[in-house]
């Protein structure tokens, strides 16, 4: 059940001064229900004002303020806050306590330690999260959506943000449009009113380097302008050899209070980066795996990749007398990449005998989103509901040239250098455009018929417009539903079960040049969730069906029609948050994946049956300072199969960590990743590249002052 401020009840009396004498005259009236002096007291009886003063969790604190793993509530597909076992789907919140104990930068190296997701790896900021069986294609801040893109190193670095919200399944309610496994909002640091700030200094195996200042307070006297800024640099390279990835980042943001119920955010995110990339290794003929050294690169000295992005925020929000919340808000981003590298583009003989490709490119992309929605909790039947309305908008367009070559010459990789590898001038002889846009009006109604039951439905009506750079296509009213409802079994355990639709807009082209029509998902999830010792610790099991119809399938050359269809069924099992001394992320996944008709979804096959994340750190109570972190990353055998099925062993990986806080101020950690130094695959792709291996044993030492 949702908090509301003042009391953690659904509903207070507001009280009158002369209460008490209605009271006494009840009591009255009770003894003496016939006498003159009781008729005149009953005719005078008022009976108490039910008042509604609002949700208590809009006015949920920051990931940073409550410390520990564990969240009062998320917004992640719900639009208002929610406690977590109050959304019937699958949500993980990666907290900032969370984010800075596993030494994480780029958004993409979150999913390879959140239980239930996969990361088909490549250089940190450039690879694929997946849920659910697919690719996680929008990155919602505080709610606005922007595409994200592993190819063109649009996943994000996570320095500016407090907290990470992660969704799986279907969210056609509030992103009609996203993709079926889910969205990821990622929650802004905001200006506090006290003083304060920190600067992080790590220095790590294989050249990284990690500096970062962080700066926050009032500029004036009354504190209703705040601002705060975040300054950080990265030097993340893996141990390939030559590999380097650097990672620049400045946020600042300005709060300001107009008056004592509205607030104005404004913001600004500039982030670059500049990796010299290598796309993995080839296999032989047969699909078999090459059994050489983690560093071995086979790409050419001048491969580069350059990245540089803008977002410009704003957030007006405003909470009413009668407890009800207003919100406006946009969001403006740039992205520009480009690139030019090679890798190998063809098996491997006996002898060691491959071939290298050329793959170059520039592309630029704009997006916008605007959002404004209303929620106002109401009293009805004797408990508190909420309602929340609203309407969105987003566009992006983009432009890309590139070229590719499918061989620019021969190698042995026994013997190359990259060096040798000659320089072509970029000549690009591929030139596309595309754009897309979205309206949309939602609604969402949580009701509670009785005190233990709450009934959420809702839908949106979307019109959208995609344009290939060919083609042109536009629908409208197209509408998606939702209906969840979670039911208290217990002051701390709840069943739930939900079913939503989203819908993805296709950008291939049938036999008449037509753009073919959208794909459209739906799932089915039933659970149970738990929370326990005042939200501190949290639960959940999850059974859950997903299925996919109209994915494109092609025909002839460049043709396809939408009649292909996917099926995804899973359990999952998760415990985050704090107990006693204790903070922990721990998950279990199980999922099949099925192609029903039309062509496979390739993506699928890299997809374990079983997956394992776990993570937990120590407090240690008899030395003081000290916590001590362990976690296993482990998934069952997976393969890909494009053409040559390739297939990849199982594995489990241990990660560790120790820290010391050596005063109020000064705290020293290690973090050592693959404590056993395994070697292994962690993604296999085609016979020519994306064939990565893991991580060797590395380490990670970081020096934190904070005042």
């Amino acid at each position: 059940m949702p908090k509301y401020r003042h009391t953690h009840l659904s509903l207070y009396l507001k009280v009158s001064p002369s209460l008490p004498i209605k009271v006494a005259s009840i009591a009255l009236l009770t003894l003496f229900p016939k006498t003159l002096l009781a008729t005149e007291i009953e005719n005078s009886i008022v009976i108490p004002t039910l008042t509604i003063e609002g949700n208590a969790l809009y006015d949920t604190e920051s990931s940073e303020e409550m410390t520990g793993y564990n969240v009062e509530a998320a917004t992640v597909g719900t639009k208002t806050p929610a406690a977590l076992k109050d959304i019937p789907q699958s949500i993980t919140v990666l907290t900032n306590d969370y984010l800075k104990d596993r030494n994480i930068i780029h958004l993409d190296d979150v999913a390879k330690v959140t239980p239930g997701l996969r990361t088909l790896s490549n250089d940190s900021g450039r690879s694929s999260i997946f849920s659910r069986g697919y690719e996680y294609d929008e990155a919602l801040i505080d709610g606005l959506p922007a595409p994200i893109s592993s190819v063109y190193g649009s996943l994000p670095s996570l320095s500016a943000f407090d907290r990470v919200e992660i969704m799986r399944g279907p969210s056609g309610l509030f992103s009609s449009t996203s993709e079926l496994g889910g969205i990821i909002n990622l929650v802004r640091k905001r200006a506090t009113s006290d003083t304060q700030g920190s600067v992080n200094l790590g220095l790590g195996s294989w050249g990284r380097n990690q500096l970062s200042a962080d700066l926050s307070g009032a500029l004036n006297e009354d504190e209703s302008v705040r601002s705060r800024i975040v300054l950080s640099h990265a030097d993340a390279p893996n141990e390939v050899d030559q590999n380097e990835n650097t990672d620049q980042s400045l946020y600042a943001t300005l709060d300001i209070d107009l008056d004592d119920k509205t607030e104005l955010s404004v913001a600004a995110l500039h982030q670059t980066k500049s990796i010299t990339p290598s796309n993995g290794l080839p296999s032989y003929a047969d699909g078999s795996l090459l059994d050489v050294a983690p560093s071995t690169f086979l790409g050419a000295n001048w491969n580069d990749f350059n990245y540089e992005s803008t977002d410009l925020f704003l957030d007006l929000t405003r909470q009413f007398a009668n407890g009800g919340r207003g919100r406006i808000a946009g969001r403006y981003s740039e992205r520009d990449t480009d690139f030019q590298y090679a890798f190998t583009g063809s098996s491997v003989d006996s002898l060691g005998n491959t071939s290298l490709a050329d793959y170059r490119g520039d592309r630029s992309e704009t997006a916008w989103a605007l959002d404004a929605s209303y929620s106002q909790p109401f009293e009805a039947m004797g408990n508190i509901n909420e309602f929340v309305v609203g309407i969105d908008h987003k566009k992006d367009k983009n432009h890309f040239d590139s070229s590719y070559d499918r061989n620019i010459g021969s190698i042995n990789i026994n013997t190359f250098n990259s060096s040798n590898v000659s320089y072509a001038a970029t000549n690009y002889s591929d030139h596309s455009k595309g754009s897309s846009s979205e309206k949309g009006i939602y609604g969402k109604l949580t009701f509670r018929p009785i005190d233990n039951l709450a009934l959420i439905t809702g839908a949106r009506v979307s019109t959208y417009d995609i344009d290939n750079g060919k083609q042109t296509k536009s629908e409208t009213h197209q509408l998606t539903s939702y209906a969840g409802a979670v039911y208290d079994l217990t002051s701390s355990q709840a069943f739930y079960s939900s079913y939503s639709e989203v819908f993805k807009p296709q950008t291939q082209s049938d036999v008449n040049g037509n753009i073919i029509a959208p794909r459209v998902g739906e799932q089915y999830e039933i659970g149970l969730k738990g929370s326990y010792d005042n939200g501190l610790l949290n639960s959940r099991i999850s059974l859950f069906q997903l299925t996919d119809e109209n994915r494109a399938t092609s025909i002839t050359g460049n043709t396809y029609e939408a009649s292909g269809k996917t099926q995804v069924r899973g359990f999952e099992a998760e415990l985050s948050g704090q107990y006693g001394a204790w903070d922990m992320l721990m998950g279990y996944t199980y999922m099949d994946t099925k192609n029903i008709s039309g062509d496979k979804n390739a993506n699928f096959s890299s997809m374990p049956l079983h997956t394992l994340s776990t993570w937990a750190k120590y407090k240690m109570p008899t030395l003081e300072g000290i916590t001590v972190g362990a976690g296993l990353t482990a998934m069952s055998d997976f393969y890909y199969e494009r053409g040559t099925r390739i297939n990849a062993a199982g594995y489990a990986i241990v990660d560790a960590s120790v820290s010391k806080q050596i005063n109020d101020d000064f705290k020293v950690s290690l973090n050592i990743k693959n404590l056993l130094d395994n070697k292994y695959y962690e993604r296999v792709g085609t016979t020519g590249t994306f064939n990565f291996y893991g991580p060797s044993r590395s380490f990670m030492i970081n020096a934190n002052y904070s005042f």
